[in-house]
């Protein structure tokens, strides 16, 4: 693989990370993570629906007309938004019900709109399907952290295993934060997190 398409893989992880960075798809990056499983669960599909969302307009870029290129990008995420939540109904139907609507909006998700408006609809299919999977990458990376920290601290679990009850942690006084699964902690984290990667972007720029 050449640095050119690797940089489209990596760069979202970090530099151009399009939660942190670009401050896109935030509202699911806060609604989901309360448990890791369903953060997870979301970080897949999104990463599935932009690769294959990018690869598809992509390839279609010089057959559509400009008019109505919004309309068509509408109509292929839509379409792998249903597959998607089929399958996930199928399969983890528990999940499924946990996620609720916010499935259904990765139709509107920003980041899946802005990569086909900034980069499929311009360059050619390899390329926009790296750039989909580096994207849903990077948003995937957010959503673990986010997921792993507030059900650790927030439940004294992870994926539902009693972290915190084996550790014996409950033992020597540990208390579960109940504030790390309600919604004003996400905010704080996601603040945080961004506040991290700024600290470090100037450590390296110096």
């Amino acid at each position: 693989m050449s640095s050119k398409n690797l940089k489209l893989i990596t760069l979202p992880l970090g530099k151009n990370n399009p939660i942190t960075v670009q401050v896109l798809g935030i509202c699911s990056c806060l609604a989901v993570t309360a448990q890791l499983k369903p953060a997870l669960v979301m970080a897949v599909s999104v990463t599935v629906v932009v690769a294959l969302s990018n690869l598809i307009i992509s390839l279609l870029r010089n057959t559509i007309p400009p008019r109505i290129r919004i309309i068509v990008q509408l109509v292929v995420v839509s379409t792998l938004v249903i597959l998607v939540n089929q399958v996930l109904q199928a399969f983890v139907y528990d999940v499924s019900k946990q996620l609720s609507v916010y499935v259904g909006l990765i139709i509107t998700n920003c980041i899946v709109m802005g990569r086909l408006e900034a980069f499929a609809m311009s360059h050619k299919p390899l390329e926009s399907l790296l750039d989909g999977i580096g994207n849903g990458l990077g948003y995937a990376l957010i959503l673990f952290i986010m997921g792993f920290v507030r059900e650790l601290f927030g439940s004294g679990t992870l994926l539902g295993y009693p972290v915190a009850e084996k550790l014996g942690l409950y033992n020597i006084g540990y208390e579960n934060n109940g504030l790390a699964i309600l919604a004003p902690m996400a905010l704080i984290l996601v603040g945080l997190i961004i506040w991290i990667q700024n600290t470090v972007n100037k450590e390296v720029k110096k």
